[in-house]
């Protein structure tokens, strides 16, 4: 008898330890995020492209939310990601570039640029930790670039499974027929779903496609040979772009087979805006700049039962707003003196339309080299700019004209804002400034609030090399891959 009352006890506490996991499964959904490199607001037929083929992508965006105004909270690279991982605006972690925000003719820089940090800090709170405390199983794959050196890697910022690597070289591409390390990244995430589809999890998906230099398998570079698009012509960059779809395809199919599809938020979305081998136009710029075309993105949110399929939203958000959605879907609690700068997505997830702020913004104290077509000026793509937007309305302040003509006593003549409704200007061709001082000075005053309570750091030192002649026979520092 006593054996039999052991044994049902034991019964009794196995099942009651299944049922507290299997309730813990049900309500804390899978998290998956899909972060592509250099993915344009234009670079899928979901946001309106008739030249680059992703089926996948379009077919995601049907089962879920697109959102129309998305965007990276950063221009290129680094900094996004670190706005992502850390939950922050770039002032708070200041991480502002890749490598170095002091690029181009250094003769042409007005101001000293603010000094770039290389890495997030090891003693930042992440959205993976976040997570981890949640009780997720966490890891990531792919592209990292917030550090390379102990304590400041994947496995020290809260990814319990770290399969980061650098983008194949083309030797290595060849060798192994994996464009990008699409098939490697996505072989990882499909061998951590399965080894952990009964426990929540988030997946850090890091695409190094789409960026350059281009890599495509001969089958993919064939389906795109002689197609011609209304925008976009770029037979080999539309090759890459089709090969990370596929990649996207089978770790969904994946998902599906595994039925762990209705129980997974899937976010799809970029790092930053286009490159100029895909015009994203009618927007105005490339990666890099602060305008649209260097900061709006595709966005896709699919959480079955709580996103309506097929729906749209207008409502501006940015990648910022990811660490504090998900952990809003988590059901958890950031610690107290974790500064989150993001707002939860949630409420747009179950079919609200607004949020509680009323702007979003930007910050990149330095200069950025190579300038493209929607520059500013020729000399740089970005010079020292801080950026509002708030409701249709977008606003520039340009650092140099700021600091150095007058600031705000010249508001009105000095060159150092520039004003811009979206709404009936997507493409910021029509400068509102002088024409608009009643919101134009609204939204200064919103920006320079902003920065106060951000301690953003505005270069004031003037640059003693501005107006020389620059060095003769200088050499041009060679670019790694990944510094533009």
């Amino acid at each position: 008898m006593k054996y039999k009352n052991y044994t049902l006890a034991l019964l009794a506490c196995l099942m009651l330890s299944l049922g507290v996991q299997a309730q813990n499964k049900a309500t804390k959904p899978n998290i998956v995020l899909i972060f592509i490199d250099d993915m344009g607001w234009k670079d899928a037929g979901f946001t309106g492209s008739d030249f680059y083929q992703t089926p996948h992508l379009n077919a995601l965006a049907k089962q879920g939310m697109v959102f129309t105004n998305a965007y990276a909270a950063a221009g290129n690279c680094a900094p996004s990601r670190a706005c992502l991982i850390s939950g922050n605006y770039t002032p708070r972690h200041g991480i502002y570039a890749v490598y170095n925000s002091k690029r181009g003719p250094v003769e042409k820089m007005r101001l000293e640029p603010i000094p770039n940090t290389n890495a997030l800090a090891p003693n930042m709170y992440t959205l993976a930790e976040g997570l981890r405390d949640a009780g997720y199983k966490t890891a990531m794959f792919g592209k990292w670039h917030l550090g390379g050196k102990e304590g400041t890697l994947p496995k020290d910022q809260g990814f319990d499974v770290d399969g980061s690597f650098e983008p194949p070289s083309q030797e290595e591409f060849e060798q192994n027929n994996d464009p990008k390390g699409i098939y490697k990244i996505t072989n990882g995430a499909i061998q951590f779903m399965e080894e952990n589809k009964n426990r929540p999890f988030f997946i850090y998906v890091s695409h190094h496609a789409t960026h350059m230099a281009i890599q495509a398998r001969d089958e993919m570079y064939a389906k795109m040979k002689g197609k011609k698009g209304t925008y976009q012509s770029h037979e080999k960059y539309g090759a890459m772009n089709a090969q990370m779809d596929d990649g996207v395809g089978l770790l969904l199919k994946k998902m599906k087979d595994l039925g762990l599809e209705e129980n997974t938020l899937v976010i799809f979305t970029s790092d930053n805006g286009a490159l100029p081998q895909s015009p994203a136009d009618p927007l105005r710029g490339f990666k890099g700049m602060y305008y649209e075309g260097g900061i709006r993105v595709p966005f896709i949110a699919r959480w079955p039962g709580v996103i309506k399929a097929g729906t749209q939203n207008e409502t501006p958000i940015i990648n910022v707003d990811l660490f504090p959605t998900f952990l809003d879907a988590a059901g958890f609690t950031k610690p107290k003196a974790k500064t989150l700068d993001g707002e939860s997505l949630v409420k747009l997830f179950k079919g609200g339309n607004a949020l509680q702020r009323s702007s979003i913004f930007w910050h990149f104290p330095g200069y950025l080299d190579k300038p493209d077509p929607g520059s500013r000026d020729n000399d740089f793509r970005a010079r020292p700019v801080t950026t509002i937007r708030k409701g249709d309305w977008k606003l520039h302040l340009f650092h140099e004209e700021w600091v150095l003509d007058g600031g705000q006593s010249k508001i009105a003549s000095n060159n150092s804002v520039e004003l811009y409704n979206l709404r009936q200007d997507i493409g910021e061709k029509n400068n509102l400034a002088s024409k608009q001082p009643a919101k134009r000075d609204e939204l200064v005053a919103d920006l320079l609030k902003w920065v106060k309570a951000t301690d953003a750091k505005i270069p004031q030192e003037k640059n003693p090399l501005f107006g020389q002649a620059p060095a003769p026979g200088g050499k041009k520092k060679k670019q790694k891959e990944d510094e533009d």
